[in-house]
């Protein structure tokens, strides 16, 4: 119930409202006399005729200003970012987390070497898939001529393998090629030989290495029990066992007359020449047939290594 000091409140002509936009009414609220006597010059709501609207700026801004160009402000980067995280974070993504930092070439250069790095599948240039060897294999009765093609060579595990083809061994067969593999003598393999199958033992073993120039310097620490070769990708020889399993192309072919080879083949590689020597041994053939192997279709002196970081 209004008192006589309260103005009486004015009715708000509601059948004019649609159509008609109002302003709200501003009252001087810096004294509590002034209620009174209220200021009806402001509480008179300010009419807008809804027949004639306000003139649309469209035709302004579609008609761009071509001699003044429009300048990038700070505000309107601000609202494009205010945006961008609205639009993240309905998606259910977080600006919380710091944007990702690429990393420059010079930072790249500056980083430290890894320690596991890509290493070659050989320590050697003459030593790879597709290099071939050819020279002769000796005997006390005979010589004959030998080519060898590589095929796989893996460091890692000690192993190669390659074809192995004489010419002139018997007149019933002028070439022979045989597939053979190879284990390295190393951290894997040792110098004594580990498959009696091959019908070699201890003394044997001795006896073969024995007759290589090389052998010479390490034979009183190889013949030590528990010799291990360490570092053998790092020197200068690589010594390995090449043992030939089956005929190419007939590997059904197990026994031949006049030629065997059943045997295997003791094995100095020098990496820096690239030549190859081997002794032969088998039980039932001519004892110590001498290999002598030079690389033919490689050229020494030219590598070419990278390495992406």
């Amino acid at each position: 119930m209004p008192t006589e000091h309260e103005p009486p409140v004015l009715a708000q002509p509601q059948a004019e409202a649609s159509g008609r936009s109002f302003c709200p009414p501003s009252f001087d609220n810096t004294s509590s006399d002034s209620l009174s006597e209220p200021d009806t010059s402001q509480t008179e709501p300010m009419l807008v005729d809804s027949e004639d609207p306000p003139k649309s700026n469209t035709q302004e801004i579609e008609e761009p200003i071509r001699d003044t160009p429009t300048p990038v402000s700070s505000i309107d980067e601000g609202s494009a970012n205010l945006e961008s995280e609205q639009h993240h974070s309905s998606h259910g993504l977080t600006s919380s987390e710091p944007p990702v930092r690429q990393s420059s070439t010079a930072d790249l250069l500056c980083e430290p070497f890894r320690a596991v790095r890509f290493r070659p599948n050989s320590s050697s240039s003459f030593l790879k898939p597709g290099a071939r060897f050819s020279g002769i294999q000796r005997s006390d009765k005979a010589e004959y001529e030998v080519v060898v093609d590589i095929q796989h060579v893996d460091m890692e595990d000690s192993y190669l393998c390659g074809y192995l083809k004489i010419r002139g061994l018997t007149e019933a067969h002028p070439s022979l090629t045989t597939y053979f593999e190879g284990e390295m003598i190393g951290t894997k393999y040792s110098f004594v030989t580990q498959h009696p199958e091959w019908g070699a033992n201890e003394k044997t073993d001795w006896q073969h290495w024995g007759r290589f120039p090389q052998w010479r310097p390490i034979q009183k620490d190889a013949r030590k029990p528990n010799f291990v070769n360490k570092n053998w990708m790092q020197k200068e020889n690589i010594w390995m066992r090449w043992k030939e399993h089956f005929l190419v192309p007939d590997h059904t072919v197990r026994h031949l007359p006049d030629a065997s080879f059943d045997g295997f083949y003791y094995i100095c590689f020098n990496q820096k020449t690239g030549t190859i020597t081997g002794a032969y041994y088998h039980a039932r053939s001519d004892r110590f047939q001498h290999l002598e192997l030079k690389p033919t279709n490689i050229h020494p002196g030219f590598e070419m290594g990278f390495e992406f970081r």
